[in-house]
């Protein structure tokens, strides 16, 4: 008998991955003592080595922390780190470092919530089936959004951006569930809290039909910044229906033919260590 298999559980839509989270920081220093020492992650060696600037790799995807003032992503980033049990003592090592920031973290049974000198926000996990084959890198990035939000902001990127999307629950509350990528997912999550205005902060994503989308957003006179031949901006998530704009998030957007486009990422293995180092374990190997 031939074996037959639900296809669509394959199905990415037209966003093939999250890249990274842009957040501005004012301080390269602390921003050093958290991200790298702290967390774990590896400093991209090749691309903005200078003071001004820091990306932090994790996995397939980084964080870009350019010395321009302060963001704080208005929700949370969640990570998968196979350096997981031994990251509490990171943390308790960068305390002092770190001592009269924002800084803080709190365990609990599944994951870590921490939070970066400036007030963003970090879920750590460990590997699980949970986020399927990624073993290191950048699961998810959870956004606040107003309440009635969720559905039309699918509809949004659904129709806008041929993305994969779902209208579900996400820790208690009505969520966007916005595939963009293999294992990675943004969620839009309802909350009936005062959001703080929009400082910013933004997400890259790479997309393989590049024009049709901007095509629609520039119909909708949503286009930003036209960066480059493989590259546009926008920030306003609108209610199709209404026109009403709904929430704002910066969006970085490149095409398969972008020069960044699947560079390969360095990742240190974090548990080296003078006293215990073992060669030819300094590299991490993954899966995105």
């Amino acid at each position: 008998m031939t074996q037959t298999f639900n296809r669509a559980t394959d199905d990415v839509g037209n966003i093939v991955s999250l890249e990274h989270v842009n957040v501005c920081v004012p301080d390269q220093s602390l921003a050093t003592s958290f991200y790298i020492s702290a967390l774990g992650l590896t400093r991209d060696p090749f691309m903005m080595t200078g003071v001004d600037n820091m990306w932090a790799n994790i996995g397939l995807s980084q964080f870009h922390l350019p010395t321009r003032g302060t963001h704080v992503l208005r929700g949370y980033t969640g990570l998968v780190m196979p350096w997981f049990d031994s990251l509490p003592a990171r943390l308790k090592a960068a305390a002092r470092l770190l001592e009269g920031t924002q800084f803080t973290f709190k365990q609990h049974n599944a994951f870590i919530d921490v939070t970066c000198p400036w007030g963003n926000r970090i879920r750590c996990h460990p590997v699980s089936p949970e986020f399927g084959a990624m073993t290191v890198g950048m699961p998810y990035v959870v956004l606040d959004v107003p309440t009635g939000a969720a559905a039309p902001i699918a509809a949004f990127y659904s129709s806008m951006l041929g993305a994969s999307t779902d209208v579900t629950t996400f820790s208690g509350a009505p969520a966007a569930q916005v595939t963009v990528g293999a294992d990675q997912k943004l969620y839009f999550r309802e909350t009936q809290n005062a959001l703080p205005a929009f400082d910013g902060h933004h997400i890259q994503i790479y997309i393989s039909d590049f024009s049709g989308p901007h095509a629609r957003l520039l119909e909708r006179n949503l286009i930003t910044e036209e960066s480059d031949a493989h590259q546009y901006r926008f920030e306003d998530i609108l209610n199709l229906d209404t026109g009403e704009k709904i929430f704002a998030l910066e969006h970085e957007v490149r095409s398969l033919r972008h020069p960044l486009y699947a560079r390969p990422l360095i990742n240190r293995n974090p548990a080296q260590m003078i006293s215990t180092y073992v060669p030819g374990q300094d590299a991490l190997y993954h899966n995105r």
